[in-house]
């Protein structure tokens, strides 16, 4: 039952994202010429972050709290790529994919007396991370 609720409720979040983003590039121009050209400003903010939340909220309720993946992925990516230190998506979202695939199985194979939740790794993982950012802007 809980799989089908999540494959509906993402089902019906992805279905509202497309027109959701589409109308999100009017406001770039200003909240006036947005409503000029008949887009609720306001409206289209919240119904994107409404739709971003909720995607959200399926993730963390299909695989449970993968805490500090979206802040190491992105830096990662970027480190290695080759494209003067911008990051797209795909090689981000890639990242974080690699991440967590390498975190599900160490998760599952420390001798600890029982499996522990591939969050302990990845928050572990972040918490790494975080701390290489923070020295490394100190540096600079």
């Amino acid at each position: 039952m809980a799989v089908l609720a999540a494959t509906l409720a993402l089902v019906l979040l992805l279905l509202a994202a497309p027109p959701a983003v589409r109308r999100l590039r009017l406001p770039e121009m200003g909240d006036e010429a947005a409503g000029g050209l008949g887009v609720d400003a306001a409206r289209t903010r919240a119904l994107v972050l409404l739709v971003a939340v909720g995607l959200g909220a399926v993730a963390v309720s299909v695989a449970g709290p993968i805490v500090f993946v979206a802040l190491c992925a992105p830096q990662l990516a970027r480190l290695l790529g080759r494209d003067g230190g911008r990051t797209g998506l795909l090689p981000a979202a890639s990242m974080g994919a690699l991440l967590l695939s390498a975190s599900d199985p160490v998760a599952t194979t420390l001798p600890t007396a029982g499996p522990l939740p591939v969050g302990v790794v990845t928050g572990a993982l972040g918490g790494i991370c975080l701390a290489w950012l923070l020295g490394r802007g100190q540096r600079r």
